[in-house]
C-alpha cells in the first residue's frame, strides 16, 4: 500500500512535471455563466494551476447558489427588423419590444402609428 505523499513531496513532483500551483487569496466569490444560469460559488477557495502554457482554475467551495437566467423575449435581430420596418434607431425599437413584450407587430404598429 502505497504512503499518501506529504504536501513538500507533492510539489517537488508537480514542479519536476512542469506543472505550478498557486493558490489565489482573498477570493470572494466564483460566478460561472452560462446561457441559462449562473452559478455563485461564494467564500471559494481557488487555486491556479499552469501546465505546459495551459491555465486552469480549481475552485472549492459549499456555499453554492445557482440563479437561473431569464430568457430574453426578443433577439438583437428583431430590434433590427423594427428599426428597418419603422424607420427609427434600434434603442427606440427596443423600447418598443420591451413595451409590447417581445411582439413584433404590435411594436412596429406603436411606432408607426
Amino acid at each position: 500500500m502505497a504512503l499518501p505523499l506529504d504536501n513538500r513531496q507533492t510539489r517537488r513532483m508537480l514542479d519536476r512535471m512542469g506543472i505550478n500551483f498557486e493558490p489565489i487569496n482573498d477570493v470572494q466569490e466564483v460566478i460561472i455563466r452560462t446561457k441559462e444560469k449562473d452559478i455563485v460559488v461564494k467564500q471559494a477557495s481557488v487555486s491556479e494551476v499552469k501546465a505546459k502554457g495551459t491555465r486552469m482554475f480549481q475552485v472549492v467551495g459549499e456555499n453554492i447558489e445557482e440563479i437561473v437566467r431569464e430568457k430574453p423575449k426578443f433577439t438583437e435581430e428583431d430590434v433590427l427588423l423594427v428599426a428597418q420596418q419603422t424607420g427609427v434607431s434600434p434603442e427606440r425599437a427596443r423600447v418598443a419590444l420591451e413595451e409590447s413584450g417581445g411582439e413584433l407587430a404590435q411594436a412596429i404598429l406603436k411606432l408607426t402609428s
